[in-house]
C-alpha cells in the first residue's frame, strides 16, 4: 500500500508527481528544489542559501510522516556545479545528527529546474 506524502510547509509538486510516498515503512521523496513555500519561487541565490531551502524543504515533508533527518538512509544530490560541492556539504552535515549521516550520491547535471543551484532527493526509513 502507498500513501501519498503532502504538506504546505514545502513547495507544491510543479508536474505530475507528489512530495513524497510512503510504502509501510519507506519513503521516497521527489527532488526538493530550493522553492520557498511562502514565496512560491527560489528566494536564496547562493548554494549555501539554496541548500538549506532544499534541506529544510525535505525536512517538512520528513516531518508531516512524523519523521526527522535521522530517518534518511539515502540522498542523492544533484548540483549545477560540482564547484559548489564543499559550500553545500557544510550546510548538509549540519541537517543531520552526528555520526548518523546518510548514504550518499551527489552529480553535477547540465541544468535544474527553475535556474536552481541545487535539489536534493532521500530515500527514508519509518519505524513501524
Amino acid at each position: 500500500m502507498k500513501t501519498i506524502l503532502n504538506t504546505d510547509k514545502a513547495p507544491a509538486a510543479i508536474g505530475p508527481y507528489s512530495q513524497g510516498i510512503n510504502t509501510g515503512n519507506l519513503m521516497f521523496l521527489s527532488g526538493q528544489l530550493p522553492i520557498c513555500p511562502a514565496e512560491g519561487k527560489i528566494v536564496a541565490e547562493d548554494i549555501e542559501g539554496q541548500t538549506k531551502q532544499s534541506l529544510e524543504n525535505v525536512k517538512s515533508i520528513l516531518e508531516s510522516a512524523g519523521c526527522t533527518m535521522d530517518n534518511v538512509v539515502k540522498t542523492t544530490v544533484l548540483l549545477s556545479d560540482i564547484a559548489n560541492f564543499g559550500k553545500m556539504n557544510e550546510v548538509y552535515k549540519g541537517f543531520f545528527s552526528e555520526g548518523n549521516y546518510p548514504a550518499r550520491s551527489a552529480f553535477q547535471v547540465a541544468a535544474l529546474p527553475q535556474g536552481a543551484l541545487v535539489e536534493i532527493e532521500v530515500v527514508a526509513l519509518k519505524a513501524e
